[in-house]
């Protein structure tokens, strides 16, 4: 009996040897495929990067925009036909206006579309603003609806993306928090003056006229109440409560995002500069805005030597934000002091101005004898000048480059102490 073979058109191959090839169909399948998931991992993780940057913020402001529009939008005509009356017969229309039910919820709508270009720049005081309008939207819409309706929907939707994402909105810029601020006492106080027209026969006296309906709101929102004025009715007891929780809280946010950022700011400086003061001491200082001055601090700082800098005023500086300057005439103790030269490794005079240059070194020279000082000579001819002020070290950047370069010409050796020499002339 003989042993079968394997089958001419099987695809296994041998036992114990390379697996059988794969058809071209099926490998360029395989690769389309493995192509195509890559390229929609791409697109996801592109997606989930742009939502994280920029979505719950772009989210918020359309829920806010939705909710705006579709508060003032079925309020038009009897808004256009109380400002017209307004337009005509001046002030004494605005009690006409205040009788107008679709005055608030027009107002929330308003104050909502001015607050979703801070929600877009992620500004914290445009988060609160909006927290509360969409509150009132949400609270204003059930009760006038008497049931949930799509304002009520869209209110309660943008107060959960607000409350999720809270910490998205965490920009306090001076400039941003003061606008949209001043947007929402403003806001405020068209709402008291308006609400106060609006219930003014729900009051003792009664608020008839704007002067008064002004004095009221204002009273109100600053929590003053001289009892003067007193709701007598339950509508107008709920206007004054939310005028009030509404005062406490936008006066309180405006305090802490326009003066906190102020207040922050000035004790952040004061801390920072008291703590640089503290820690000059080993280091070494720059006296100088030149050219050769930032290289050098470049080369230190890159190799995280502290550096402090001396600039002098009224001129502009080439050092970023981050280093150590002091803006000062060098030739001062107290500046030379707060630049920590007394205990400075040594202080180096790179000024464009040569006389500035042994100015600074006999400022030196006299607060702390002990500082090694290195004074850059920009002219060659005041070389001999300069030595006269006896610094620790010069440096001439034009005696050195011109004998470097001819050595090179005649091919003269060039040696560690032939460099040194040039380096420092010695006095």
């Amino acid at each position: 009996m003989t042993a079968s073979g394997p089958e001419p058109d099987s695809p296994a191959g041998p036992p114990g040897g390379p697996p059988a090839p794969t058809s071209p169909a099926v490998s360029h399948r395989a690769k389309r495929l493995k192509s195509l998931r890559a390229r929609l991992a791409g697109v996801v993780r592109w997606i989930l990067h742009v939502w994280h940057e920029q979505g719950p913020q772009v989210l918020a402001a359309l829920l806010a925009v939705a909710c705006g529009v579709l508060q003032i939008r079925p309020q038009l005509g009897s808004l256009r036909l109380g400002f017209q009356a307004v337009v005509q017969h001046g002030t004494g229309a605005m009690t006409h206006l205040a009788d107008l039910a679709a005055v608030p919820r027009g107002i929330i709508g308003a104050g909502l579309l001015l607050m979703a270009i801070g929600l877009v720049l992620r500004a914290r005081v445009a988060w609160v603003i909006s927290l509360l309008l969409a509150v009132l939207s949400a609270g204003l819409a059930l009760g006038f609806a008497h049931r949930p309706d799509a304002v009520f929907a869209v209110a309660a939707a943008l107060v959960v993306v607000l409350a999720v994402y809270a910490r998205h909105f965490n920009r306090s810029s001076l400039a941003a928090s003061s606008l949209f601020a001043l947007l929402g006492i403003g806001s405020l106080l068209i709402y008291g003056v308006l609400g106060s027209l609006w219930f003014g026969p729900g009051y003792a006296p009664p608020i008839r006229d704007l002067p008064t309906a002004f004095y009221y709101a204002v009273e109100t929102m600053s929590t003053v109440g001289y009892g003067d004025i007193v709701p007598r009715t339950v509508e107008a007891r709920m206007f004054t409560v939310s005028l009030i929780v509404l005062g406490i809280t936008v006066f309180a946010t405006t305090l802490s995002v326009v003066m906190g950022p102020l207040v922050g700011g000035s004790l952040k400086r004061a801390l920072e500069g008291r703590m640089q003061r503290e820690n000059r001491r080993n280091h070494y200082v720059i006296i100088g805005v030149s050219g050769l001055a930032y290289t050098l601090w470049q080369e230190l700082h890159g190799r995280n030597v502290p550096v402090t800098v001396i600039a002098s005023p009224g001129r502009p500086s080439p050092y970023p934000e981050d280093a150590d300057v002091i803006v000062g005439d060098a030739s001062r103790n107290e500046i030379l002091e707060q630049a920590g030269v007394p205990l400075a490794k040594a202080v180096l005079t790179l000024r464009d101005d040569d006389a500035e240059n042994a100015f600074a070194v006999l400022a030196v020279k006299e607060l702390a004898p002990g500082v090694k000082t290195i004074a850059g000579v920009n002219d060659a001819r005041h070389l001999a000048k300069i030595r006269r002020v006896q610094p620790d070290m010069l440096f001439a950047p034009q005696l050195l480059g011109s004998d470097l370069l001819a050595r090179t010409l005649l091919d003269e050796p060039i040696d560690n102490e032939t460099v040194s020499k040039l380096l420092f002339a010695q006095n």
